[in-house]
């Protein structure tokens, strides 16, 4: 197994970071707070971009193949507005 190192400083692979992906990291600074890669130098981190972007994420995979979720109706948000403001005033 070949090792390709993404952050000499911390000594992270590229199989790393596809790991803290799985387990739902999808920016680099997610992947920073779990491995400390891109927080010395900050060279990697356009590379942890770049896997990341490439599949690494699957949360990101399945949000951008699934239905966009519709906004709450104005008529909605108005009406939650009030019955707050009214039980509000009531007590």
């Amino acid at each position: 197994m070949i090792r390709v190192f993404v952050c000499s400083c911390f000594g992270i692979t590229e199989e790393q970071v596809r790991e803290h992906a799985a387990e739902g990291a999808c920016t680099p600074r997610q992947v920073a707070s779990a491995s400390k890669a891109g927080t010395d130098c900050g060279s990697c981190v356009r590379r942890i971009q770049g896997i990341l972007g490439r599949g690494g994420c699957p949360r990101r995979t399945a949000l951008e193949s699934s239905e966009p979720v519709l906004e709450p109706s104005v008529e909605g948000v108005a009406a939650a507005a009030l019955s707050t403001a009214s039980a509000a005033t009531a007590a």
